[in-house]
This record gives structure tokens, sequence and C-alpha cells, in this order.
């Protein structure tokens, strides 16, 4: 099959990339700049200039393809508003260019959109899920002739991140203390890089269309312990931080170290044959990669 990939040299993408070659399928990645269509092309994938932003080269990446898995996101949290526009619009540019082929599109979301895979919330009831709208408008592209599917993300981790937990670290550095929010009970979902491109290849592959898969491996790590592990590779003493504080602690980052973001993927295991086998967060977060990367 030849995939239109968006995001292909993301954390994601580009996982997503090297699984669907490894399994010979062949690989249409969206790149933004000269470094990325290098980057791009040193994997063996072929190289569609554009982003996300341009509509017409989404149209025509996944015109020109069998099926679509679209992991690119603008993330931008000081204009996250405007990311979201942007991805809800290039979503819409994919069903455009899909409608009527019966092709496979894959898209990626966020936990919060539901506790297990079979709950859609309704985004006019849900104002505070900015990304729902892209999900609910690809579930319905089902009605249209597309096999869409969307994949629900929780922390993705890995050598190579650079989202929440990179931050968590930066944040420590810089306060001299890493911290967690009240008592830290709190928990965190979480799915290995690797564990999560093979999910992706078999929603491409096998899910029907309307299907919602969960890319969970750790349904639960408590926040503190995430902390514990910060504070003992950089020597930091760990502390509680009272949520009222939590916003000047930890700037953007704030409302996430104090939410409780679990998930569960019982449902997609059994239905897809999913078993996710790479190593846990906790277990993760303690190799050099993760300490030895720029701020």
């Amino acid at each position: 099959m030849r995939v239109f990939v968006t995001g292909a040299t993301g954390f994601v993408g580009g996982a997503v990339v090297r699984e669907l070659l490894d399994s010979g399928h062949q690989v249409l990645g969206l790149a933004r700049s000269d470094t990325s269509a290098e980057q791009l092309a040193a994997t063996g994938a072929e190289v569609h200039r554009g982003s996300l932003e341009d509509l017409d080269a989404l149209r025509e990446g996944a015109s020109a393809s069998d099926g679509v898995i679209h992991t690119g996101f603008i993330h931008d949290f000081s204009n996250y508003a405007a990311s979201v526009v942007t991805d809800l619009n290039a979503v819409r540019a994919l069903v455009d260019a899909l409608s009527g082929s019966d092709r496979p599109l894959v898209i990626s979301s966020v936990m919060s959109h539901g506790p297990t895979e079979d709950d859609v919330p309704d985004p006019s009831a849900r104002p505070d899920l900015p990304r729902l709208p892209a999900e609910v408008t690809v579930l319905a592209a089902a009605a249209q002739g597309i096999r869409a599917s969307v994949i629900r993300l929780p922390q993705v981790h890995g050598e190579g991140d650079h989202a929440f937990v990179p931050g968590l670290i930066d944040i420590a550095r810089a306060k001299g203390v890493s911290a967690y929010v009240g008592a830290g009970t709190n928990r965190w979902a979480a799915v290995h890089r690797e564990d999560a491109a093979l999910l992706y290849r078999l929603a491409l592959e096998n899910a029907p269309a309307g299907s919602v898969l969960h890319a969970v491996a750790d349904e639960g790590v408590p926040v503190r312990e995430i902390a514990e592990v910060i504070g003992k590779r950089l020597d930091l003493p760990v502390t509680s931080v009272p949520a009222e504080e939590a916003g000047a602690h930890f700037g953007w980052l704030g409302h996430f170290v104090s939410s409780d973001l679990t998930g569960t993927s019982t449902l997609t295991q059994k239905r897809f044959g999913w078993t996710p086998t790479r190593i846990g967060l906790l277990a993760d977060l303690d190799h050099d990669y993760y300490f030895n990367q720029p701020s």
C-alpha cells in the first residue's frame, strides 16, 4: 500500500514511517522544509513537499495514495487555538480528497476525549475539548465512503521525546527542584512510540470505518513517581507544589501536571490483537537520552 503520512519526520510520525516501510508498505511523507525532506528521503520514503496549512498539498498527497495516516500537529501551546484550527482544516481537506474512495484514513487524537474507545462526546456539549471536532469529522467520514479511524494517544515516550516529560525535566533544572502537584497521585497514561506506531499500521490495514482505538500501554503512572525519577537523575529534591501555585511553577504545563490523564486500551487490544511490548514510561525515563538532550 502507498501511504501518505503527515508529520512524517515528527516523534510519532517518524516511528510510523519506519513501521510502514519495515512492513513492506510504500510511504509518501509530507515535508515542510529541506531538512525534513532530506531526513525523510534517507529513510527510503518518497517526499511530498507542503505543510499542514497547504490544503492543496494535502489533497494532492491523499489523492495520490492508497491510504492516509495523519500524525501532523503544530505543537505551539502559546497559540494552541490556531493549531487546533489548522488541524481541523487539514482533516477536512484529507476527507474531501478521499471521499467515496473506500480508502483508509487514520488520524491522531487525544485521550481526554473518552475513557473508553466506545465513548465519543458531543462537541457542542464539550467546548473544553478543542480537538474533538476533528475526531468527530473523521468518524462521520465513514458515511462518505472512507474507512476512517481515530487513534487516541496518551503520553508518548521514547528516545527523541520533546513533549511533556522533557518539559518537566527543563522546569526541574530551572527551578532546582523536581515537583508534582498536591499529593502527586494523579496519573498519566502512556505508550512507547514504537508500540504506538504498530497500532497505526494495524488501524490502516484492518480498522473498520468509524473505529476509535486507544494506544495505551501504561494505564496510569502517578505524576509523583515521574517527578521522583527526574529528581534522582538530576540529583534534585522532590517536592510538592500546592494546586494554586501549579501555573506559576510549571507555566503552560501546570494544567497537565495537575490533571488525571488515564486511559485504557482493553477494547483496542481485543479487537485488533495489539499487545504493547516496549518499555514502560518510568523505566524509559531512567535512560540518559532523556537528560542529555538540549532544552
